[in-house]
């Protein structure tokens, strides 16, 4: 007898849904699994052997074939074997036909037991995009599944209870109460850094409108505090980005069992010994590495000189498209990584106290700065110099609160988004060069400006363009409608420093 249930793969950090198709047909027993599967799907006809006759039912003494379809669609990963279980069970007649369809996800245990599996939401996503009405997910991904309005989500603990479930003939659980998203408990402030007024001010600029910020000082200078303490000037994530960044973390294994979205922007910072491959992702088939994860986020680089410069030249295409396209022979990834960078640097190998005091010759700086390539630092709007902090900034008053800073940001990004509205532009990072045409006029005496600016700080034409971007969002800042000379002034001098580090 033939049975079909249907089920889903991860592609990326979408779900492709899948037809598990049973055969069990008289014959010598065996148990063949086919629809290129890798070695975790092949290998759980083990487990769903062992599951069904400790769930207590009779496992069948014929040739069982399973298919999962399309078959030039890679499988990888435990959850097919509650969908293969329950196949067999309905080939066998142990299950009973649905009229309407269904999907299923889940990992098997020995005992019968349901495991959570990653990927859930991603998963409820493309049931509800199929017009697939109910999920059957582990119990510990009940939340993920619920987090999406269309779909009805059936939760079992073991295959014995999906089964009667599927049969009608146990009740579904009541549906979950609403959670409040969990209460935040890091106690970062932006009262904490004393002194570095410059800093704060280009970091609360960066927040308005998403630039990347390159953070240049002594050690022990506060550039690792502020980076830090980014996040808490930002915007709260909008219910849409909340579902695209739960959906990522959810495909890469990273939320919590039980927890069903990540209501804060993502803060990634990885160690300088990173891969292309874990930085940008990679793997057969393709895994989304750091920039996808912090997606919506910030990607903070400590010690940038001390990465690769292989692996920090492959930053280049996310930073200008906001998505990564890795091409291997199993498969193409795209993911995506529109991500904010923040990078930070000793001025020299030496750690000297700044730029005009520092003791290294210029061979020494420039072994040690050659790893940023200019074509990096073009995509990065805001060089901010960090001098070394005096005895009489450690013991001032603190400075402004993270809440007081954040509700500026949120007045410029509302003034972007009304501005923008109509367009697929969140930020004026994100904007094209014709919405930069268009929203980012200046007058003749900011023309005069940005032309000394290219002359004197050999701006690129990228890099004429990214300071009109921060010109804008310093205008958002002070509501201003129009960008004057003053904010383009501004924004210029935080593109002057490239000269100067560089001997």
């Amino acid at each position: 007898m033939l049975a079909r249930v249907l089920s889903a793969a991860l592609l990326g950090v979408e779900a492709v849904l899948v037809r598990v198709e049973v055969d069990v047909a008289s014959g010598l027993p065996a148990f063949t699994t086919v629809g290129l599967p890798d070695s975790a799907v092949r290998e759980s006809r083990e487990r769903v052997r062992t599951a069904i006759r400790n769930a207590g039912f009779a496992f069948p003494s014929d040739r069982i074939t399973v298919n999962l379809a399309p078959a030039d669609l890679r499988k990888e990963g435990a959850s097919f074997d509650l969908p293969i279980a329950l196949g067999i069970l309905a080939a066998t007649g142990l299950l009973k036909p649905r009229a309407e369809p269904f999907a299923v996800v889940g990992e098997l245990a020995l005992d019968g037991q349901i495991q959570p599996v990653r990927g859930t939401l991603a998963v409820t996503l493309a049931c509800r995009k199929r017009g697939i009405g109910t999920l059957l997910v582990p119990v510990g991904n009940r939340a993920e599944a619920a987090a999406v309005d269309g779909v009805r989500a059936l939760t079992a603990a073991t295959l014995r209870e999906a089964v009667a479930l599927l049969n009608g003939e146990a009740e579904e659980a009541p549906p979950a109460p609403a959670r409040a998203p969990p209460p935040t408990v890091d106690d970062t402030d932006f009262t904490d850094v004393r002194g570095q007024a410059y800093a704060k001010r280009a970091l609360e600029i960066a927040a308005a409108g998403a630039h990347n910020v390159l953070l240049i000082g002594p050690p022990g200078g506060g550039k690792t505090m502020l980076a830090r303490r980014l996040t808490t000037i930002l915007p709260a994530p909008a219910r849409d980005e909340i579902i695209e960044v739960s959906t990522i973390w959810s495909v890469a294994g990273l939320l919590t069992v039980g927890a069903a979205l990540v209501h804060a922007r993502p803060f990634r910072a990885p160690h300088h010994t990173i891969s292309v491959a874990g930085l940008i992702g990679g793997g057969s088939p393709p895994h989304p590495g750091e920039v996808t994860l912090a997606h919506l986020g910030v990607l903070f680089l400590d010690e940038l000189p001390e990465f690769p410069q292989h692996v920090l030249e492959s930053l280049r295409q996310p930073l200008e498209d906001g998505r990564v396209i890795i091409a291997r022979a199993t498969g193409i990834g795209d993911f995506p990584a529109r991500f904010q960078l923040v990078a930070a640097a000793n001025p020299c190998r030496r750690g000297c106290p700044s730029l005009d005091h520092c003791l290294c010759t210029p061979a020494e700086r420039s072994r040690y700065l050659g790893r940023l390539s200019r074509p990096l630092l073009d995509r990065i709007d805001l060089h901010v110099e960090l001098p070394a902090l005096a005895h009489a900034d450690l013991t001032a008053s603190p400075g402004e609160a993270s809440a007081f800073i954040r509700q500026r940001v949120e007045a410029a990004r509302e003034r972007q988004r009304t501005r923008l509205r109509g367009t697929a532009v969140r930020v004026n990072a994100e904007m094209t060069a014709r919405q930069i045409r268009r929203c980012c006029a200046v007058p003749r005496d900011a023309e005069h400006l940005l032309a000394g600016a290219m002359t004197r700080l050999g701006l690129s034409a990228r890099g004429h363009d990214r300071v009109l971007k921060v010109a804008r969002t310093i205008a958002d800042l002070e509501g201003a409608e129009a960008i004057r000379a003053e904010h383009c002034a501004e924004a210029i001098q935080y593109r002057g420093l490239d000269r100067r580090w560089r001997p």
